[in-house]
Formats: C-alpha cells, sequence, structure tokens
C-alpha cells in the first residue's frame, strides 16, 4: 500500500454539496467558441472550467490543438467568472506557458501518464507551485503506473492531488470507447482513501448519449466529481465531437444526478445493512474454506500426475469444467461473463499450484551422476 501524506482530503476541494463539476470543450478552437460556450457553462458555476490546449493525436496532420494563443483566449473567456481554468500538459514547456498564462490547475493525460519520464519532466517544471494537479489513468489498465504518476507529483511537493479515471483502452469492442475497469479506480480508493476522485464519463463513453448513465454510475462508486466535455456546437466540433455536450444539456444531466451519500444516521437502515453484512460474511467464510479445499485436492492431483507422468494441462478435462459449470451458472441465473472470469482464475491457480507441486517433488529426486 502506497502513502501519500499530506494531500490535500478531497473534502477541501470544494464546500458544495454537489459532487465537483468540471466542465468545458475538448479543445480550444477559436475565440468565438470559446465565448459561446462559456455564455451556457458560467452561469451553471461549475468548480473548474478545462479545455484543450495541445492535442496529443494518434497520428500526425489532424487537429493537435491551437497551442499558447489559446491560453490567451480561455483566460479572455472566463475573465471575471471567479471560476477556476485548467489544461492538459504534456511536457516541461507547457507547464511553463501555462504558468504564465495564470493558468489555476493542470492536468495530465491517459498517454503522458504511461511515460514516466515525462511526468518527471512536469513535475520538475511544477516543483515549488501550489498549483492543484489531476492525474488522468494511463490508458493501459495499469494501476501502478497511476500511482506512480501521482507520487511524482507529490515528491515535488505538490499537495492538491486529484487522480480521473477516464477508462482504458482494449481490444475488444464493446459500447464504450474506453472500458470502465471500475476495479481499478475503486483499487487506487482503497489504497488511498483520502485523495479526490474524478471521473470522466465523455471519454469512457466516447458517445454523448451514455455520458448521463457513466456519470450516474461513478457517483453510485462513490467518486466526488466529474469531468464533462461541453462545448456550444459539438456537432461542429474540430475534436471528439460525438462525446461533448451542450451547456443545457450539462445543466439536465446535472439536475437528474442523484446524490448518494456513504452513511446515514438511521438506527433501522443501519442495523437491517448489519445484519446482511453478517450474512456475507458467514458465506465469505465458507468460501475461503471451499478454496483452501479445493486446492489441497489439486496438490493431491498434481503429485498423482507427477508420480504417472501427465502431463499438467488437461484440455478435455478443462474444456468439460468449463462448459458444465458455466451450464450449471446459467441455471442459477448467474452473469456469464462473471462466472468466465471466476473459472478463468481457479484454473489458473489451479495449474500454478500443480507447478509448483512438480517442481518440488523434482527438487527432492536424486541428482543424475555426470
Amino acid at each position: 500500500m502506497t502513502s501519500l501524506s499530506d494531500i490535500q482530503p478531497k473534502s477541501s476541494w470544494t464546500q458544495s454539496d454537489r459532487p465537483y463539476l468540471i466542465a468545458g470543450p475538448c479543445s480550444a478552437e477559436t475565440p468565438e467558441q470559446l465565448r459561446a460556450t462559456m455564455e451556457g457553462l458560467l452561469p451553471l458555476k461549475p468548480d473548474a472550467i478545462r479545455a484543450g490546449i495541445w492535442k496529443p493525436r494518434t497520428r500526425p496532420n489532424t487537429f493537435e490543438g491551437i497551442g499558447p494563443e489559446a491560453l490567451i483566449w480561455l483566460r479572455e473567456a472566463t475573465a471575471g467568472s471567479g471560476i477556476p481554468v485548467m489544461v492538459e500538459v504534456a511536457s516541461a514547456k507547457h507547464v511553463e506557458l501555462s504558468l504564465a498564462a495564470g493558468i489555476d490547475m493542470v492536468w495530465i493525460g491517459a498517454r503522458t501518464t504511461v511515460n514516466p519520464f515525462m511526468v518527471q519532466e512536469i513535475a520538475e517544471a511544477l516543483r515549488g507551485t501550489k498549483i492543484p494537479v489531476l492525474v488522468k489513468n494511463p490508458v493501459n489498465p495499469e494501476l501502478e503506473l497511476w500511482i506512480g504518476a501521482l507520487e511524482r507529483m507529490h515528491k515535488v511537493g505538490i499537495t492538491q492531488l486529484a487522480a480521473i479515471h477516464r477508462g482504458f483502452s482494449g481490444y475488444e469492442k464493446t459500447i464504450y470507447r474506453n472500458h470502465p475497469n471500475w476495479e481499478l479506480p475503486i483499487e487506487l480508493r482503497r489504497q488511498l482513501p483520502e485523495l479526490m476522485m474524478i471521473c470522466d464519463p465523455s471519454h469512457i463513453s466516447g458517445n454523448a448519449l451514455l455520458v448521463a448513465d457513466t456519470a450516474q454510475i461513478a457517483l453510485d462508486l462513490d467518486f466526488d466529481g466529474l469531468m464533462i466535455e461541453t462545448h456550444h456546437d459539438p456537432a461542429h466540433a474540430w475534436s471528439d465531437a460525438s462525446q461533448q455536450i451542450t451547456p443545457e444539456q450539462l445543466k439536465r444531466l446535472v439536475d437528474e444526478l442523484v446524490f448518494r451519500r456513504e452513511h446515514i444516521e438511521d438506527p433501522a437502515f443501519n442495523a437491517q445493512l448489519e445484519q446482511l453484512r453478517l450474512r456475507i460474511d458467514t458465506i465469505d467464510n465458507a468460501l475461503i474454506a471451499l478454496l483452501r479445499d479445493r486446492l489441497d485436492i489439486i496438490r493431491d492431483i498434481g503429485a498423482v500426475k507427477m508420480e504417472n507422468d501427465i502431463t499438467i494441462l488437461q484440455p478435455t478435462r478443462w474444456a468439460q469444467i468449463f462448459d458444465t459449470r458455466l451450464a450449471q451458472a446459467g441455471e442459477k441465473s448467474l452473469d456469464a461473463g462473471f462466472v468466465s472470469r471466476l473459472l478463468h482464475l481457479l484454473h489458473e491457480e489451479s495449474i500454478n499450484t500443480q507447478v509448483k507441486v512438480f517442481r518440488d517433488q523434482r527438487d527432492t529426486l536424486p541428482k543424475k551422476k555426470s
């Protein structure tokens, strides 16, 4: 478990009753576009305004952001609002230009988080400042890279840190642009309970029609805030047009969100919840005992195979187990995807256990004389 001492707790970011809200266009395109977007957005009083100044694109010859000139446009479009503005930085030079332009906050993008050298460069450029820094998860689902980027910021004295969950790239096609893999930010929350956790439903969904649902899921999972791409005319946006929503749509989204609490002072509810949790504890204890018994039998199977020169992997048996257990799960109305993942985990542990049995028994055999 990591420890980021003295980071500012999530409660210090906002005094509002609603989740922390960051909104603004994917890219700063023109002064007119920023002004038109801010006319609809600023009255909603988000906690911060975002806009992309430099856009890391997969291939060249596409729109890669306006660059430093747009920093001035952004400041002018939000002047007098009192709302902090933030931009993505991917190099020390970006940091230097942003600070010179009076940008209030920065975030590190997913493509940058994967590169510790670039993250360290950015951290050194931020050394000595008190600017809030938000770190998006890396494009690939690797929790240690995400934590490492946060730690690099902390080591140079940044104490107002937050994590942004924007989903992970993958080969499998799903309804999402980037699969949420909710278990990773949940594990980050377990390791760093005081860290501000923000969800970016725009990049997870990649589809404006899915943004509201994804945002609600994030709040149901106790995220502290949302970063939502907002454009006055999404259909004509120069980047990520399909996932941006209008300020009017953002207002409806926020109005319709259900804000849940982690705890309530209701003796009857808490007593009922405690009883249900005790039942879960009993089942979990039984499951752990069954897993122990299963592994004991697996070790015996490994020993028998070793003695009779039989391979560890038995493809026919594995196929039989997988098919029959999946069918049984279906009869019990269990989700096939969940059961499939569980069966693969059990089989992986079975293989690893038998490999250890084979290795241990080989080590006890007398050495052949050369």
